[in-house]
C-alpha cells in the first residue's frame, strides 16, 4: 500500500506543479500589454494555490480509484495510460486555450469558447492559418510533455497482497475519501472552493492570471446550464422603485433634430470602434472622417457600449435591451425573437422596407433567427457575394464592398415609383483581428484598420451626399462595441466610450447631446424623433425627452459590471465581490442601480 500512497501523492505534486509552470507562462505569453514585477508572480503563485490544490484533487480522482482497484485485481499499465492520455490532452488544451484567448477576451477560459464551435470558421477568421497551427503544435507537445510525466510515476509493478493487507488498504483509502472531498471544497467552512477566493489585487490581470483555467472553465458550466440567468439582490418593490426612477419611456417635450420623421434610415455598427480610436481619445488622425462627421451632424458625446460582444452590442442597439455578464440573448432564439425592434417597429408603424447587410457569416451567433423575428425582410451576407469577394478578407467580404452594397440599396430609392421609406441596418467588420485590409497608412495594423474603416465611412457619406436621396436620408453611426487595445481594460472607461453620430439630409442643424447615455437609449431617441411610441422598449430611454433627469450608462462584461454618470465611474467585479475601480466623486447609489438594472432586466427575459 505504501508504493501506491507514494504514487497517489506523487501524481497529485505533479498536477500542482504543472498549474504553477502555466501560469508562469500565461504571464510571460501576456506580458506585452500587462506589467508586472517577479514579486507580482510570486504572489500570483500563492494566491492562486488553493485552487490549484482543488483543482489537482479532482485530477486525482481517477488515479485514486484505479489504486483501489488494484488492491483486488491486477490492472495492467496501460489501464492508467489511457487515463494519462485524456487528462494530458485536457490539461494541454486549457492551457493553450487560456493563455492564447486571454489577449482577445480579458477573461479566464470558461465554456462560453464552446458556443463558438458552432461557426468554427467565422471563430478561427480573427487569426491565421500560421497561428493556429502553431497552437495546435503547443497543444501537442504540452500534451506528449504531461503524458511523459505521468507515465514516469506509475509504479513499475502492482504486485498483489494477502487479503488481510488488501482490506487494510481499501480501510486506508476509504478513510482517505472525506480529506479528498474536504480539500475539493476547500475546507469545512460553509463557502465551497470558488474562483473570488484568489482574488488579491486591485490589478485584474494579476487576479485572472491566479485563476486556475481548469476550475474556471468547469465552474462556469454552472453559470451557462440553463439559458436563464437570475440576479437578485433586493426586493421586487426596492428594484420596481429605483427602475421607474431611472426609465421613462415616454418622449415629452423633445428637441425636434430632423426634418422630417420618415426619414430614410441607416444604421451602422461600426466594428470595435471605440472611443480609443477617434478623437474621445484624442485619435482624430485615424478616424478624421468621423471627426469631421459629428462637427457636421448630431454628436453623442458621452455614449458608453453595453457590453463587449457583436452578439450583444447588437441586440442593446436594436432592441434597446440591456447585456447581461455571462450570457448572450442573440443566442436564444426562444427569448430574442420576443424583444422589440426597430425594423419590426418603424415596419408595422410606418411601412418601412427593411434590409439587413453583412459580409460575415449571418449565421454566426444566431445573428440571422434575431434580425428575421425582428422584422428585417431581406438579409445580404456572405454568401450573396463572389467568391473572390467572400475571399477579400479572414472574416469575410471587405467593408468598401459591402459599403457599396449599402449604397446600392439607398440609391435604388431614385429610380423606384413606391414611396415606403427604408431602413437599412449594416455591420462592418473589417476593424477587426486579423486586422486584414487593403490599405496601409499606419504601421500599427490595429490603428491601420481603424483608418481603414474611417475612409470607406469618409468615401460613402460623400457618395451618398450627392445623390438624389440625400435630403431625405438619416445614416446612425455608432460601435457595437469598444476594443481593449494595449493596456486598456474595463478598469478604463475609455474602453466603452463610443462615438454616436447621426447625419444626413434629414439632420436639421448640428447639435452635441453632452448627457451621459447608453447603445440601448437609441430605439427610445430615434423613435421619439419619429413621433413613434415605444413603450415596449422598456429598458431605453429617450436622451432628449424632460423625462431623461437620471444620465448614466451602465456596461455589463464577464462577471462585471461598470456604471458611470457625469461624475462618477465604478468597476464591480462579481467574482472578487468587490468594487476593482472607482474613479472621481464616490456614488454608492451607482452600484445599486446597476444591481437593480441586472435584477429587473433578468426578471423580464426569464417571463418571456
Amino acid at each position: 500500500m505504501k508504493e501506491r500512497v507514494i504514487y497517489l501523492l506523487k501524481f497529485y505534486v505533479a498536477t500542482v506543479l504543472l498549474f504553477v509552470v502555466a501560469k508562469g507562462g500565461f504571464m510571460l505569453y501576456n506580458h506585452g500589454r500587462h506589467d508586472f514585477s517577479f514579486s507580482d508572480v510570486i504572489q500570483v503563485i500563492g494566491h492562486g494555490m488553493s485552487l490549484d490544490l482543488s483543482t489537482s484533487l479532482y485530477l486525482l480522482i481517477i488515479p485514486f480509484l484505479l489504486v483501489i482497484a488494484s488492491l483486488w485485481l491486477h490492472l495492467p499499465r496501460w489501464s492508467f495510460r489511457c487515463y494519462y492520455v485524456i487528462a494530458a490532452i485536457l490539461l494541454s488544451l486549457a492551457f493553450v486555450a487560456d493563455t492564447s484567448l486571454y489577449e482577445f477576451w480579458q477573461f479566464k477560459l470558461d465554456a462560453s469558447c464552446l458556443q463558438y464551435l458552432e461557426t468554427p470558421t467565422e471563430a478561427m477568421a480573427s487569426v491565421s492559418t500560421g497561428y493556429i497551427l502553431l497552437r495546435l503544435l503547443c497543444i501537442l507537445l504540452i500534451a506528449a510533455l504531461i503524458y511523459w510525466i505521468y507515465d514516469q510515476l506509475t509504479a513499475k509493478s502492482q504486485k498483489l497482497t494477502t487479503n488481510s493487507q488488501k482490506i487494510i488498504g481499501t480501510i486506508i483509502a476509504l478513510l482517505m475519501i472525506p480529506l479528498m472531498i474536504i480539500g475539493i471544497r476547500g475546507g469545512l467552512d460553509e463557502s465551497t472552493t470558488n474562483i473570488g477566493q484568489v482574488y488579491y489585487s486591485q490589478n485584474q490581470f494579476l487576479n485572472h492570471a491566479a485563476v486556475n483555467p481548469v476550475f474556471s472553465f468547469f465552474a462556469s458550466f454552472e453559470k451557462t446550464a440553463s439559458n436563464n440567468v437570475t440576479y437578485h439582490f433586493m426586493d421586487d418593490e426596492e428594484c420596481e422603485r429605483i427602475m421607474r426612477e431611472l426609465y421613462n419611456t415616454q418622449s415629452i417635450g423633445c428637441d425636434t433634430l430632423l426634418t422630417t420623421q420618415t426619414p430614410h434610415i441607416i444604421l451602422i455598427l461600426l466594428e470595435s470602434c471605440g472611443g480609443e480610436f477617434t478623437e474621445i481619445g484624442g485619435r482624430a488622425d485615424i478616424t478624421p472622417n468621423l471627426s469631421r462627421l459629428a462637427r457636421e451632424g448630431i454628436y453623442f458625446t458621452n455614449c458608453y457600449g453595453n457590453s463587449w460582444r457583436t452578439d450583444r452590442g447588437t441586440v442593446c442597439t436594436w432592441s434597446g435591451y440591456p447585456s447581461f455578464p455571462t450570457m448572450s440573448v442573440m443566442k436564444i432564439p426562444s427569448k430574442s425573437r420576443s424583444l422589440p425592434n426597430i425594423a419590426k417597429t418603424l415596419k408595422e408603424q410606418r411601412g418601412y422596407q427593411t434590409y439587413y447587410v453583412y459580409g460575415g457569416d449571418i449565421n454566426f451567433t444566431n445573428m440571422r433567427s434575431y434580425l428575421v423575428s425582428g422584422g428585417f425582410e431581406t438579409l445580404k451576407w456572405k454568401a450573396d457575394y463572389t467568391k473572390e469577394e467572400q475571399e477579400s478578407s479572414k472574416w469575410g467580404v471587405r467593408d468598401d464592398i459591402t459599403f457599396d452594397t449599402v449604397y446600392d440599396l439607398i440609391s435604388q430609392k431614385e429610380n423606384t415609383n413606391t414611396q415606403k421609406p427604408l431602413l437599412i441596418g449594416y455591420s462592418t467588420l473589417s476593424s477587426h483581428q486579423p486586422w486584414d485590409v487593403p490599405i496601409h497608412h499606419f504601421d500599427d495594423e490595429v490603428h491601420n484598420s481603424f483608418y481603414y474603416l474611417d475612409q470607406c465611412i469618409g468615401n460613402f457619406i460623400e457618395k451618398l451626399r450627392k445623390s438624389a436621396v440625400w435630403d431625405n436620408t438619416l445614416v446612425i453611426m455608432l460601435p457595437d462595441h469598444g476594443f481593449p487595445y494595449q493596456v486598456k481594460d474595463e478598469s478604463d472607461p475609455l474602453l466603452n466610450h463610443i462615438p454616436m453620430i447621426w447625419v444626413g439630409g434629414a439632420v436639421k442643424a448640428p447639435r452635441r447631446i453632452e448627457q451621459v447615455c447608453n447603445q440601448t437609449d437609441l430605439p427610445a431617441t430615434l423613435l421619439g424623433q419619429l413621433g413613434i411610441n415605444h413603450d415596449d422598449y422598456t429598458f431605453s430611454r429617450d436622451v432628449l425627452s424632460k423625462t431623461y433627469t437620471q444620465p448614466f450608462a451602465i456596461h455589463t462584461y464577464d462577471d462585471g459590471y461598470t456604471m458611470m454618470d457625469s461624475a462618477t465611474f465604478v468597476n464591480y467585479d462579481f467574482i472578487g465581490e468587490r468594487v476593482v475601480t472607482e474613479q472621481g466623486k464616490k456614488n454608492p447609489v451607482l452600484l445599486q442601480w446597476g444591481r437593480a438594472i441586472l435584477q429587473a432586466a433578468s426578471k423580464d427575459l426569464n417571463s418571456r
